[in-house]
């Protein structure tokens, strides 16, 4: 990998030890020596304080480097969207579900840890619609594709955007359909 390459020069122009440049941008020595000797490969944010501290553009540093980058980035992306998605499939179940008991237990008071759990919920919903919509995916077909790290082919990825209008409203109406299920289901076996 350049960066490493990159990083080593850069180091040796300034005549900073490893220890001294870890130091300045935050990160063990040992970190240094893996990115020099292209162990590891320098998260964003490191790179850009490289980039300050060094006095030159993230491009002089990594140099070729790009595909690899993007590749981490995705690796990232993909990461979070599954973390954000198991989180929001706890809460939304967690919701669903303490409708009901909180309503029998707390009567009209429910509706604040309800609301608190909801509003949890929400967040971690926002969170995966954004990653979602800044990697262009919708479809059930496009976000498995994604979190294989993969995308679909140009006619796959048509036939998916001719879709997206019917998987919205049917994802409304399941939801909705769902919720009054468990709703009622839990409200029989309390009541």
């Amino acid at each position: 990998m350049e960066a490493g390459t990159q990083i080593k020069k850069y180091r040796n122009d300034m005549k900073l030890s490893q220890e001294e440049l870890a130091e300045k941008i935050y990160v063990s020595r040992q970190t240094i020596s893996n990115w020099e000797t292209g162990k590891n490969y320098p998260d964003i944010h490191s790179l850009l304080l490289l980039s300050t501290l060094f006095n030159v553009s993230l491009d002089q540093i990594i140099k070729g480097d790009v595909e690899i980058m993007k590749e981490e980035i995705k690796e990232t992306e993909i990461k979070k969207l599954n973390h954000y998605g198991a989180v929001f499939s706890i809460l939304l179940a967690a919701t669903m579900v303490s409708a009901v008991p909180l309503a029998l237990w707390l009567h009209v008071y429910a509706i604040i840890p309800w609301g608190i759990l909801f509003g949890i919920t929400m967040f971690f919903c926002i969170k995966v619609e954004r990653i979602k919509k800044d990697n262009h995916i919708h479809t059930y077909k496009e976000i498995v594709a994604f979190s294989e790290g993969r995308r679909l082919d140009e006619l796959t990825q048509q036939q998916e955007i001719g879709k997206r209008p019917y998987q919205q409203f049917l994802l409304a109406v399941g939801s909705g359909l769902i919720t009054l299920i468990v709703c009622l289901v839990l409200a029989w076996l309390l009541g």
